[in-house]
Order: C-alpha cells, then structure tokens, then sequence
C-alpha cells in the first residue's frame, strides 16, 4: 500500500526518539503525535521541512543545533529561591510553576533542584542550549480535515 508524500496541508502522524550528543535516549513517544503540515504547526521549523515529501514507513534522522531547534538557554528564564517562599506541593524536582509576567503571559517553570534550602526553578525549554538528534517515523499521512485544523490538539515538537 503506498502512502501520499507529506506536504503542506497534509495530517501527519509520528512516533519519535531524541538522543543528545552521547546517543543517550533522553525522551521517546511511541504515541504518535500529530500536525497538520504548514504555517501554524507548532512543530520546529527543520523537523518540518525534513518531513516534506516522505511518505508512511519512512524514517528519517535530523540533527538540531540550538539555533535550529530550542535556542539558547536563557539565564534570565532560571531563578532560585528560598524553599521556604514555595508552597509545599511544588517542592520537588520536576514540579510545574506557573508564572506570570507583568504582560499577563503565563510560562511553566521546573522545579530543576534542591540544595541547602534553596529552590531552582527553570522556564527554559528542556532542550536549550542542547543539540539533539532526532529520529521520526512516519506513520500516517492523510488529507487534513477540519477536525483537525492548523494544530491538531496533540502535544507538539516546538
């Protein structure tokens, strides 16, 4: 059975596997996760366009660098605190801290470590500053209906 080529418009579905520089699988999804193909996608731009023209059974390898996929980690985005000043429930490493800016914009925050009561908290993408290496395989390709719109409601690679 052959599949259509992935282009823009398309539904597109993926399972995926990123390694970091030493070939340490540091995040799986067996649970495919899915984009309609163009503008608005949330998914980072390279991973995108290697996609184009693949078709399902294909799998395919890219290499982000921190320009090309999650940016630099950002100082002003890691904050640390008295463990005291937090409320109990999120003092764990791995907790979720909602923030807020003055704007009203909202950004979780991971609680990243404990140490001599202090608390650090981090709102940088857990792959900042990293280069990471993907591998997608593609497991659907359809025509995008609008049930799914631009973002399909699955969690996204961005």
């Amino acid at each position: 059975m052959s599949s259509e080529p992935i282009e823009t418009g398309k539904f597109v579905e993926f399972t995926y596997t990123v390694t970091d520089t030493n070939g340490t699988v540091t995040e799986q999804s067996d649970v495919p996760i899915s984009f309609v193909c163009g503008p608005g996608s949330g998914v980072v731009e390279k991973l995108e366009t290697s996609l184009i023209g693949k078709a399902v059974g294909d799998v395919i390898e890219v290499e982000l660098s921190p320009e090309e996929g999650f940016g630099d980690h950002d100082l002003n985005l890691t904050y640390t605190d008295d463990i005291g000043n937090v409320p109990e429930e999120l003092r764990h490493v791995g907790a979720k801290v909602p923030m807020q800016n003055d704007d009203g914009d909202t950004r979780n925050f991971v609680v990243t470590s404990i140490e001599d009561g202090k608390l650090t908290v981090d709102g940088n993408h857990p792959y900042a500053g990293k280069t990471v290496h993907f591998e997608l395989q593609i497991v659907t390709v359809r025509d995008a209906t609008a049930d799914d719109g631009p973002n399909s409601g699955s969690p996204k690679l961005h």
